[in-house]
């Protein structure tokens, strides 16, 4: 499905649908507990990251590695890749061989900077052109690194003037040798946007990987923006669609141009509005970290949330997710009169049409989403068809059936075991380590895939790298 431009001139419309009594604020949204399910995986140790350092000493914690993603290395069998958001790109393959340094941007000349808030800037993540090993083809030893860099380090595309934190910046790279094991070559920037504040920055960056050659999507390049920083998106770019803040946007950086380093394809759903940024793919996101495709071609976003919600979303060309008016199906104070920050609502009777998510938890059960995929492995035969997410900080991981989704139509979640050594137990009696954003520990968990689909988990704390594996 997709929503047309049509249906969703929505700045003009939305800001002039008029305010409601506020009903009591929902103290528990949720109160339904995720219960354990039927399904238990392995856990096992895979490989460990060298241990790296902040730039910083303030807004920190004591992570050994900010390791983000493992994903495969140019789309290819057998190599994976790990990002450090301190800066690094770390090689390793699938036989878990010691980790050597890919691309370094610390040594690179690119403005590099993740001094402000270590704990969620720096290198973002990376990702391969399809046509990355296809010699004579335009991809040909391409890739893309999205990470933070200083204000005065280039002019952005966006919000320059109001970049008094840093800006967040796509950079393309070409490899001489797509086959070595570490990077030579050159780059140059694609696109860069202004942050008023240090959090809630650039996120994921990837491409479909089941585009066909010749489809609309194919070499398309998508990135997620949060929505700025601070809290409840005090800049309401959320709601605004003048910048790519709060959205996914979708560019073709092969089609540079004498005015411009990327192209906007075709499709886009506010190629046309005469007011929005026309790389914007959908919007209306707090905080989407992650998200990815299944081989259905379905893309499964993960948006984490302000104070009561964590939510999963499904990819509709044109959406509104609804933040800061919304928070999961629930509306925020500030869809409401007099409401109170931090709480949320039902909703409104005259809901004006946004897009709600597939499966939603509040914050009984965890502090933030992680990303996560649909498993279409083979180890585990149990978990196949199941979209698999994890909490960040908690270091719960959920699965949801994905064979029947539609958007707002919530799905049950349910936990998955753990078995680490034969002994079933939490992630977090495992790995975590002292909480730098409130009290108690955090386990600072994220998702990896290999190209066989078979899934990681990926722990700041300690450094490791783990992987699912069937029990015996």
């Amino acid at each position: 499905m997709q929503i047309t431009r049509y249906s969703i001139y929505f700045v003009a419309t939305l800001l002039t649908w008029h305010a409601y009594a506020a009903p009591e604020p929902l103290y528990n949204p949720v109160p339904e507990p995720i219960a354990k399910g039927d399904i238990v995986v392995a856990v096992e140790d895979f490989v460990q990251l060298p241990q790296t350092q902040d730039s910083s000493t303030q807004n920190t914690n004591a992570a050994h590695a900010r390791i983000q993603y493992i994903q495969p290395f140019g789309n290819t069998f057998g190599k994976l890749i790990i990002n450090d958001l301190r800066g690094v790109l770390y090689l390793t393959d699938d036989r878990a061989s010691e980790p050597r340094v890919y691309l370094d941007l610390r040594n690179e000349d690119v403005g590099f900077d993740d001094s402000m808030f270590p704990n969620e800037m720096g290198l973002a993540g990376v990702a391969f052109h399809p046509e990355f090993t296809s010699i004579g083809k335009p991809g040909f030893g391409k890739f893309y690194t999205v990470y933070s860099a200083t204000s005065d380090s280039g002019v952005a595309n966006y919000l320059d003037d109001d970049s008094a934190s840093h800006e967040s910046v796509i950079r393309e790279w070409t490899a001489y040798n797509p086959r070595g094991l570490k990077f030579s070559g050159t780059s140059r920037e694609v696109f860069r946007v202004g942050q008023f504040a240090p959090n809630h920055n650039v996120g994921h960056i990837a491409f479909n990987p089941v585009a066909e050659v010749g489809s609309d999507d194919y070499g398309v390049l998508y990135a997620t923006f949060g929505d700025g920083g601070v809290a409840n998106d005090p800049r309401e770019y959320g709601q605004s669609l003048a910048s790519p803040l709060s959205t996914i946007i979708r560019i073709k950086p092969l089609e540079v141009t004498k005015d411009q380093a990327y192209g906007i394809p075709a499709d886009n759903p506010f190629l046309d509005h005469p007011t929005a940024a026309p790389e914007i793919w959908v919007y209306g996101l707090r905080h989407a970290q992650h998200y990815s495709w299944d081989s259905q071609g379905r893309m499964f976003i993960s948006d984490i949330g302000q104070n009561m919600i964590e939510e999963v979303n499904l990819g509709v060309a044109g959406a509104n997710y609804g933040w800061r008016l919304r928070e999961g199906t629930f509306s925020t104070a500030f869809g409401v009169a007099d409401g109170e920050p931090g709480r949320v609502y039902p909703l409104p009777a005259d809901d004006p049409g946004f897009v709600y998510p597939i499966a939603q938890y509040d914050h009984d059960e965890g502090r933030a989403i992680a990303g996560g995929y649909v498993y279409e492995g083979a180890a585990i035969p149990e978990l196949v068809g199941k979209f698999v997410f994890a909490d960040i900080v908690d270091g719960r991981i959920f699965y949801i059936d994905t064979s029947d989704l539609a958007s707002g139509s919530l799905q049950t979640i349910h936990e998955l075991r753990l078995s680490f050594g034969g002994q079933e137990k939490p992630l977090k009696s495992v790995s975590s380590f002292a909480n730098s954003y409130d009290e108690g520990v955090r386990v600072d968990l994220r998702l990896g895939i290999d190209a066989l689909g078979e899934l990681y988990i990926l722990t700041k704390g300690d450094g490791w790298v783990r992987r699912f594996v069937a029990i015996e």
